[in-house]
């Protein structure tokens, strides 16, 4: 069992095969995802490595933050996931993942926090289908209606479905395809929506009701570092440009 990505959602665009296939995918960023700190069975009784992304603020942490970030030598991280890993998948601290983890056609499964709706009613929230349009329903058409029972047991039972916060709850969303990576700026695009809000976390884990595709980089694909001679000050084409400069993608049923 492999590690996860921590991403952050862009937004959804799409792109259109030979065919003339509309293909719509959402742009998460990965952005400098590294190892901070490993778990193992000898020690905690469990195998697990943390990662981090994004770059926090020194003043913004408390000291016992610093000086778990200043113990695995890494940059104060804004985010911090757990992901259980295999024994032989452990990571050493400080090595940084690329998007090359995920291949082109892949399944994975992608967790995250849904789009808060704030109060919403039954029809809403649950689907009711409403009172009757006439017939003595007066004022209260998207109403639940009736909610209990008669003298026995007198009382509402726990868990009726009723108006009430919606959204702004974890989710996954399994089995959804991976459909272009750029390694360059750190992108991976995702077959249809996903989970969150523009900007929110997204964990990227490989299927588990999927077979996973041979050729998977194992225990995960690590970002190069660029060498000083290979440095250059040219400036990368936008996003729209590397969406066009990939493959194919998958053909939409």
């Amino acid at each position: 069992m492999r590690t996860g990505l921590i991403a952050v959602k862009l937004g959804m665009t799409r792109l259109l095969t030979e065919k003339g296939i509309h293909v719509p995918i959402t742009l998460l960023k990965v952005d400098n995802c590294q190892v901070v700190a490993t778990k193992t069975s000898e020690k905690c009784g469990y195998t697990a490595v943390q990662l981090g992304v994004g770059t926090a603020k020194v003043t913004r942490l408390t000291k016992a933050m610093r000086g778990h970030f200043a113990k695995a030598k890494v940059e104060p991280k804004k985010k911090l996931v757990e992901f259980r890993v295999s024994e032989d998948a452990l990571l050493n601290v400080g090595d940084q993942l690329s998007v090359e983890h995920f291949l082109k056609g892949q399944y994975v499964d992608l967790t995250g926090t849904s789009i808060g709706k704030g109060f919403a009613g039954v029809m809403k929230r649950h689907n009711f289908g409403g009172l009757r349009a006439s017939h003595g329903v007066s004022v209260s058409h998207r109403s639940h209606g009736s909610t209990g029972q008669r003298q026995d047991p007198g009382k509402v039972f726990k868990g009726k479905k009723m108006a009430g916060h919606l959204g702004a709850e974890t989710v996954t969303i399994q089995n959804l395809q991976v459909v272009l990576t750029d390694p360059d700026r750190g992108l991976i695009g995702i077959y249809g929506a996903v989970p969150g809000n523009p900007g929110s976390y997204v964990l990227i884990r490989d299927a588990v009701k999927k077979k996973a595709p041979e050729g998977l980089p194992y225990p995960a694909a690590l970002l190069k570092k660029a060498s000083p001679d290979n440095t250059s000050d040219q400036v990368l084409p936008p996003i729209e440009q590397a969406l066009e400069s990939q493959a194919q993608p998958i053909e939409a049923e």
